[in-house]
């Protein structure tokens, strides 16, 4: 029998750690966002598979294979062979150096790849992409046409003044339960789940209350379970979590009728401009900025400058009312083929949970 080789063993060992990282660590401690997992089981998955098209096995694999040049060299192959941008390789390089620290955790002779990696690696440039804007003349023509006396109607409508009035982002809408929604209330509210697991309170005014009640009474009936997805799809007599695809389908449809009506409505809407709309017309209102920030759930203000692609005028005059004692006041695979070699010892990656 032959002995297994000192390669060998720190193979096993990593592809064991990795294991443990993306089936554990990750969707335990670190998120609890199922995109995010399989965006990081993509990033190892890919960085694999580069590794198995520059000839490393199972036998030649060890941690050596994590040095600065490979992970460069990683990010050209990714750009070259694989046709991703800049954006996409910052998020895969951003995987990659979350996976090497939590190595660097569980055996210290593996932190110094973390420490080379976070120290020589650089974030590439990435293009600046601006959100269209909305004005608010295209809000409300994108919302007068759903027919709200059908109940695919009541529900887009629902949607997008959830979407709107509360500037919460697609997800956080689509993951609300009965249960985060708080509408017999002096202060009708909802509580968001956002990124990074934060819990934010977004106030909720008389009209979008209004909406949010006869929707419930329609899709939830007289006693809504608490537990059950606010927005829901039916599947085999089961409540799921409603997809944001289909909302984006039903934007597809909306988009043009309503450009009809309103010339500034994007012919390409999608769920993240009701949240930059709301943002940017709170600001047009003369909401102070920090305000503004808490709202959007925001860590700091130049987040919210930033996202809102604020000019430099807009910043003076958004700036300028946090002086205003008379400013508005708001309630605060990898692809799938068959495994040979390394492949095969990271496939211990696909846990069956």
């Amino acid at each position: 029998m032959s002995k297994t080789t000192s390669n060998e063993k720190q193979a096993i060992e990593i592809a064991r750690f990795a294991f443990d990282w993306i089936n554990d660590y990750v969707p335990v401690l670190k998120t609890n966002s199922p995109h995010t997992v399989r965006a990081y089981q993509t990033s190892i998955n890919l960085y694999v598979s580069y590794l198995e098209d520059k000839g490393i096995t199972d036998k030649t694999f060890n941690a050596t294979c994590f040095s600065v040049s490979r992970l460069n060299d990683w990010q050209l192959w990714l750009k070259q062979e694989r046709d991703c941008g800049n954006r996409t390789c910052n998020n895969r390089m951003a995987a990659m150096k979350c996976f090497l620290k939590y190595l660097g955790t569980r055996n210290a002779a593996y932190k110094v790849f973390y420490l080379d990696a976070a120290a020589s690696i650089k974030r590439l440039r990435e293009p600046k992409s601006q959100v269209q804007g909305m004005t608010k003349d295209a809000v409300k023509a994108v919302l007068s046409i759903p027919d709200p006396a059908t109940r695919i109607g009541l529900r887009d409508i629902t949607v997008m003044s959830l979407e709107y009035g509360t500037a919460t982002r697609i997800d956080e809408v689509l993951s609300l339960k009965i249960k985060n929604i708080k509408l017999c209330v002096d202060k009708p509210y909802a509580t968001i789940l956002g990124k990074g697991s934060k819990i934010r309170t977004a106030y909720l005014m008389t009209k979008l209350v209004d909406t949010l009640q006869k929707y419930i009474k329609v899709f939830h009936g007289a006693k809504p379970e608490p537990d059950d997805y606010l927005f829901y799809s039916s599947w085999h007599g089961q409540k799921s979590k409603l997809s944001q695809e289909a909302i984006r389908k039903r934007l597809k449809i909306y988009a043009p009728k309503a450009h009809e009506k309103c010339g500034d409505v994007p012919l390409n809407l999608h769920s993240h401009q009701w949240r930059h709309a709301k943002a940017c017309h709170w600001l047009e209102d003369g909401l102070n900025i920090v305000e503004i920030s808490k709202l959007l759930g925001h860590e700091s203000i130049e987040t919210t400058m930033i996202y809102q692609d604020i000019t430099t005028e807009q910043q003076m005059r958004a700036l300028a009312t946090l002086e205003d004692e008379a400013t508005s006041t708001i309630p605060k695979k990898w692809k799938s083929e068959k495994n040979k070699g390394l492949s095969e010892l990271f496939g211990f990656l696909k846990s069956n949970k």
